[in-house]
């Protein structure tokens, strides 16, 4: 007797699940401890090492995921999306793979100025070596962090009202893709 395994195809694979909702929820601890550390958390000391130890974790977990991706197909999108919705889907999950690059990588730069080297460890564990920039490099890393992290800010605003217009108001199943508990085709 052969024992087959059924793959499911309307929904992304557990893999891809694991990484989206590890990394989303990193990426909110970090955007509010990034937004926050000069006002509501001043003076906290270990505010700025837990947040560059997220941001390096955020990194290494997106390189996971863009090689998940690369190498298991997503679930295909429903069939009475418009055009301009499916475009506009795949450029905003290309987005997010860029910001979730770019992001920790101009945060670990504004760290690596020479003039004002700021020691990274990850989580206490182990040191992180610098980028091998220079202060001007470090400087354009420090100029765009803040600017990349508003924008990604507002990708996860428009991602999560987009996932709640399919749950709530187009009672479609793709928000359940990627929440297989909210699928509404079981």
């Amino acid at each position: 007797m052969t024992r087959t395994t059924l793959i499911r195809t309307d929904r992304y694979s557990w893999g891809a699940i694991w990484l989206h909702w590890s990394i989303a929820a990193l990426v909110l601890v970090n955007l509010a401890l990034g937004l926050f550390h000069e006002s509501l958390l001043d003076g906290i000391k270990w505010v700025i090492p837990i947040h560059k130890s997220i941001g390096l974790t955020v990194l290494v977990l997106t390189l996971l995921r863009l090689g998940w991706r690369l190498t298991h197909r997503p679930p295909p999108l429903p069939v009475d999306m418009t055009g301009w919705e499916r475009a506009v889907a795949k450029a905003v999950h290309w987005a997010f793979y860029a910001l979730l690059l770019v992001l920790p990588l101009t945060g670990w730069m504004l760290s690596s100025n020479p003039a004002r080297l700021r020691p990274m460890a990850w989580f206490w564990l182990f040191p992180v070596p610098p980028l091998p920039i220079s202060g001007a490099t470090a400087t354009l890393g420090h100029n765009l962090h803040g600017i990349i992290a508003y924008a990604m800010l507002a990708l996860v605003v428009l991602h999560v009202a987009a996932a709640l217009r399919h749950y709530l108001l187009l009672r479609d199943a793709v928000l359940g893709r990627m929440a297989p508990g909210l699928n509404r085709n079981g």
